[in-house]
């Protein structure tokens, strides 16, 4: 084991390598070696996001501490929901046994395309976690609910994979939540979309807002795979959010969909990343967010089109709103293209409610308040239209609610 590990922060990085040495005496996922490898990663990588400024108050390359006072718990998985023949839901260790071949080919392939410090500590301190493993031609028609509650004091580090079979299909809907705060949460969520299968994946944080949060999540497409991620990050204190699309299969598509609502002190630090590493693919994002109070958020998305990758059609919309003169939000789209024949665009748009659009809605009766708080719902729509289910997308338009209020 690296002795380097001991040198910086000995206190949190003694737990995490007695976490790795030990793991309960459960079934590892991984080689502790691995892991260590893993965590010497996360000790030398740097965020690579914002650094302290006149916004950004935060330095993400100085929460060690804040790590070293917390607990390191399991991450448990909580199913419900949909039902299919030889469909397989079950935590990590127990896929090892119960569908060795099918976990071994698939855990790490999506993760792989998007390294970064919090994934490497992620598979540094990985226990418990979900799979969840769709057969081939076998949809799943009411959506896998796969549900994550940390515990106060503890800090946590969830793994869901999911993998989807030729022609399979399902919608899988991950919670994150707490009963109380001061928990540190950093999760991966990997998937697998084999060759014509569909898979929507929709992800909502509702940590206590004294909390940290970082996620990461990763899709490899192959041949005319379909993969569709919606992701609501509306709580904890700092969030840092991650999707990342690797799209290698002819005529492959892919959709990201994400709102994010900083209020009071939160930030929230936003990434997403299409590579198009196959000619005839797809891809959309749609990023929706507002900031009141003194939140803060960054938002940086980039859509790679790879050389002699032609018949690519991707495009990228990012739209802010601000609602409190001491709110800031910065946007960076970007395109990174290398190939010839291709359809590709950008467009970003930060700003504050239209007086107009507000005293038009007042003339028709409406208070200020319930214009302004009427627009900013609407404003979040075409980013809400793509969550599955029409009581997921209630619940997320009462949390907004609850926040414009606030």
């Amino acid at each position: 084991m690296s002795e380097a590990l001991l040198e910086t922060k000995p206190k949190l990085w003694e737990s995490a390598l007695e976490t790795i040495v030990s793991d309960d005496g459960a079934l590892r996922v991984s080689s502790p070696d691995t892991r260590v490898a893993a965590l010497d990663r996360y000790r030398i990588t740097t965020a690579n996001r914002e650094r302290p400024g006149r916004y950004w108050k935060l330095d993400l390359d100085a929460l060690d501490e804040r790590l070293s006072n917390l607990a390191m718990a399991p991450a448990r998985a909580n199913f419900s929901g949909g039902t299919a023949p030889a469909l397989v839901l079950c935590d990590l260790e127990s896929a090892i046994q119960g569908d060795a071949a099918g976990f071994q080919s698939a855990f790490g392939r999506a993760i792989a395309h998007a390294p970064g410090k919090y994934a490497a500590l992620t598979q540094a301190l990985q226990r418990g976690g979900a799979f969840v493993h769709i057969p081939a031609d076998v949809c799943v028609d009411e959506p896998i609910v796969v549900t994550y509650r940390a515990e106060n004091r503890t800090a946590s580090f969830p793994y869901t994979l999911i993998v989807a079979d030729r022609g399979s299909s399902a919608t899988i809907i991950e919670r994150h939540e707490a009963d109380d705060g001061n928990v540190f949460v950093s999760g991966i969520t990997e998937v697998i979309a084999h060759d014509s299968s569909a898979i929507m994946h929709a992800a909502v944080q509702r940590l206590p807002e004294d909390a940290i949060a970082f996620f990461t999540r990763s899709a490899l497409l192959e041949r005319n795979a379909h993969v569709s991620w919606s992701a609501a990050e509306l709580g904890a204190h700092l969030t840092g959010s991650t999707i990342f699309c690797a799209i290698e299969g002819l005529g492959a598509a892919s959709h990201i969909a994400a709102l994010f609502f900083p209020h009071g002190e939160q930030h929230v630090d936003f990434i997403t990343t299409t590579d198009h590493l196959a000619g005839e693919s797809q891809s959309r994002t749609v990023i929706k967010s507002a900031a009141t109070g003194n939140g803060q958020a960054r938002y940086l998305g980039n859509i790679r089109i790879a050389a002699t990758m032609h018949g690519c059609d991707a495009s990228l919309k990012d739209d802010a709103l601000l609602l409190s003169p001491h709110a800031h939000i910065d946007s960076v789209p970007a395109l990174e293209i290398a190939a010839n024949d291709v359809k590709a665009f950008h467009g970003a748009t930060v700003g504050a409610l239209d007086d107009e659009s507000i005293f038009y809605m007042m003339t028709r009766g409406l208070t200020r308040d319930e214009a302004e708080r009427m627009i900013t719902l609407g404003f979040f729509e075409p980013a809400l239209d793509h969550f599955p289910t029409a009581a997921l997308r209630e619940e997320l338009r009462q949390e907004l609610a609850r926040k414009i209020a606030s």
